[in-house]
Parts: structure tokens; C-alpha cells; sequence
């Protein structure tokens, strides 16, 4: 008997609901996303010697869990969310969002569809790349703060930050900001509020 496991995964915890081939409810099983959480579901799991995990958005929300079973040799295919979703509404007598019937409707998408992509492992290469992705987005966020807090004291100092101010890089040079120009009507705005209006009376 073939079976199918739908994973429904979320940041805290993962709710899992198995099928069979005829679509009839198996068992299923709520987990906390921990440690111990492949060990957990593969203990569960264990009466099902022919199994497949069906988990939604293995490339998202669904990666590490997708990666750890596939690393204990377990067969898993990648369940894209609209398409659980499209299973859930159209094609299922249980459309209420739920953990439980989300997990359903992904698993009847993973019997219904064998055209759905198998997660592969990933090497060292993909952990190197998130870390220099990681590193990168670090040194970009602190660069827009540091713009941010030139482009103000722009507008409280002249000439804004000192060059040696620690909000510069460690090098001392700057990060690359550029102080945004004003639109002509911001402009024409604050030329005519600081320039002094006219007498109307010594108009003639």
C-alpha cells in the first residue's frame, strides 16, 4: 500500500496527515519544530513502509525539514502552495483553512499529481551561499541605515556627517550614499517659506 504524508509546516511547529492510495485518512500527528523533529515524525511514520512526504513549499517554510528527511533517505516531493491551496477549495470536501485539512490537501495533491518536482540534497555549496547571501544583506541593511542617518543630519548640519564619524565604514570612507535631490516644488516650497513676503500694503 502506497503512502502519502502531507506536511503542513509552520516556524514553530508541523502538522503531518497521511493517506492512502484510495485517499482515506491514515493517521496524522501535530509536532513542535524542534531538535527532534525528523526523529519524531520517522517514529510515527514507521508503520508506513512505502511512503512518500508530500511537504508545501519545501523551498520555503518547508526547506529544513524537506533537507532532513531527504538526508535520512526518505522520498520527498516539493508541493507548491497555490496548488494545495487550488487542492483544498476545489477538490477536496474539507475546504476550511486548517492545519489539519492543509496537511490533507497537500497530501491528496502529492497522490494526485506525479509530475511534482523531488527535493534533492543540497552539498556544502548551498550552505556557503546562504552564509555569503546572509553576509551580504548584513553589510547592505547597515549601508541603508547609515544613508538614512547622513541624509537627516544633511538636513540638521552642514555638510552632514563628519568624514571621521563613526557613522562611516571602518575604513573611514563613505558607504556610498547619495543625498536624494529635492523635487522643484519641494524646492519652490522652501525658498518661499524662508524668504520674506511682501508688505501687501507697499504694493502699488
Amino acid at each position: 500500500m502506497e503512502v502519502v504524508i502531507g506536511i503542513d509546516p509552520h516556524k514553530a511547529s508541523h502538522h503531518a496527515f497521511a493517506i492512502d492510495d484510495r485517499e482515506v485518512e491514515l493517521a496524522q500527528l501535530s509536532i513542535r519544530a524542534t531538535r527532534t523533529q525528523t526523529q519524531r515524525l520517522l517514529a510515527w511514520a514507521a508503520p508506513f513502509e512505502r511512503r512518500t512526504w508530500a511537504i508545501e513549499g519545501a523551498d520555503g517554510l518547508g526547506y529544513l525539514l524537506s533537507q532532513q528527511l531527504v538526508a535520512a533517505g526518505e522520498r520527498v516531493v516539493n508541493v507548491p502552495a497555490t496548488l494545495a491551496a487550488r487542492t483544498r477549495v476545489l477538490g477536496s470536501t474539507k475546504s476550511n483553512k486548517t492545519d489539519p485539512n492543509d496537511a490533507r490537501s497537500v497530501a491528496l495533491t502529492g497522490l494526485r499529481h506525479d509530475d511534482l518536482r523531488e527535493v534533492q540534497a543540497v552539498g556544502h555549496s548551498e550552505v556557503l551561499r546562504l552564509l555569503a547571501k546572509r553576509n551580504i544583506d548584513i553589510g547592505d541593511r547597515r549601508t541603508q541605515v547609515v544613508c538614512r542617518m547622513h541624509a537627516l543630519l544633511v538636513e540638521l548640519a552642514p555638510g552632514g556627517s563628519p568624514r571621521k564619524s563613526t557613522l562611516l565604514t571602518s575604513t573611514g570612507s563613505s558607504p556610498g550614499c547619495h543625498q536624494p535631490a529635492r523635487s522643484s516644488r519641494s524646492a519652490s516650497t522652501s525658498r518661499s517659506s524662508s524668504s520674506p513676503r511682501s508688505d501687501p500694503s507697499t504694493r502699488s
